[in-house]
């Protein structure tokens, strides 16, 4: 069993949640400071480790059997994206996904939403609004 920090598509009730074959939720918590949080290309989102500047991202973690995470989660995981061991807001560490260097260092169709408390709420604000005139 791993330990591992979902703050994507992988939580509850997100796309690609039915990959942790029902791992059991252990907290929902959030990294230490010690991160900035991206967009990618408004798909899904990935955290980078930072010196100073950092925020607490929230999420959730999961006790994942490694043949979960081996044969359903990360090849579920997009390509720009790595494992990598974080470190939790109680000091602890567990398993996480996070930005590939290449693509932090490219830059391109990241959107820093690291002000923006967390994938969900990202979403939720960028999510297009009905058009009132079009509800009959």
């Amino acid at each position: 069993m791993a330990r591992l920090f979902l703050n994507g598509g992988g939580m509850r009730g997100g796309p690609v949640h039915h990959q942790l074959r029902g791992a059991p939720l252990l907290a929902e918590t959030r990294t230490a400071p010690r991160y900035r949080f991206y967009a990618v290309r408004e798909e899904f989102p990935g955290l980078w480790p930072v010196e100073g500047g950092g925020v607490a991202v929230p999420g959730e973690l999961y006790d994942v059997p490694l043949e979960v995470l081996r044969e359903h989660l990360l090849p579920a995981e997009p390509p720009e994206l790595e494992l990598s061991v974080i470190e939790l807001q109680d000091g602890s560490s567990c398993l996480a996904f996070v930005l590939r260097a290449e693509v932090h260092r490219r830059g391109q169709g990241l959107v820093d939403i690291s002000d923006r408390g967390g994938w969900r709420t990202h979403q939720a604000a960028t999510a297009p609004t009905p058009d009132p005139g079009s509800q009959r």
